[in-house]
């Protein structure tokens, strides 16, 4: 893989990781097993059955976590410390031909991109489940998925477009974080208030 390729990679490996771990490991392993692609040697390993097995058994379990409200937010709560870690160690791996210095780079941006993904997931699924309806968290819960898988196979395949759209993701994700940091410190002024 060459540097752009491996950057394309770690972004969109670390902002799907962020969203959803489970199936940003197993879209990675079937792109592989189904010859699709070709990940460096290091992560070839994600194509093994039985961690497609395992990736895939956890994916069943947070796409339900992920639809029931205050469920997810544990969910998250617990993989807060799960996710940034590896999605790291994801790109870290991926940069196996770079010095050691750029792969370490690599796993510094791709935990970091992890984290403002994650951070931005959980608050946003935190405020959705102020609502009383669940159809927000359905739809908020699909379209991480989708997002996921889809941002993972664009890393492999367009890795340049893969950085764009990443840096605008992060973005719109800083965005996000503040207005929804707003809106928590409103509800909790007139909570408060009352």
């Amino acid at each position: 893989m060459n540097p752009v390729e491996t950057l394309g990679l770690a972004l969109g490996a670390g902002f799907s990781s962020g969203l959803n771990l489970y199936a940003t490991i197993a879209t990675l392993g079937l792109l592989q097993r189904f010859g699709v692609i070709h990940l460096p040697p290091s992560l070839q390993v994600l194509s093994h059955p039985a961690i497609l097995g395992i990736a895939i058994a956890l994916y069943a379990i947070e796409f339900l976590a992920d639809k029931i409200p205050y469920v997810d937010t544990v969910w998250d709560a617990i993989h807060t410390v799960i996710r940034p870690p590896a999605a790291a160690l994801l790109a870290y791996s991926a940069a196996v031909s770079a010095p050691p210095e750029w792969r370490w780079g690599a796993a510094l941006l791709a935990g970091g991109v992890a984290l403002t993904s994650h951070g931005t997931k959980a608050s946003a699924r935190a405020a959705a489940n102020t609502s009383p309806e669940p159809f927000s968290n359905w739809t908020l819960s699909f379209g991480e998925d989708v997002l996921a898988v889809w941002l993972t196979w664009m890393a492999t395949v367009h890795p340049r477009a893969t950085i764009v759209v990443v840096v605008l993701l992060v973005a719109l994700a800083g965005f996000l974080l503040f207005h929804l940091f707003r809106f928590l410190r409103q509800a909790l002024q007139k909570l408060l208030a009352a």
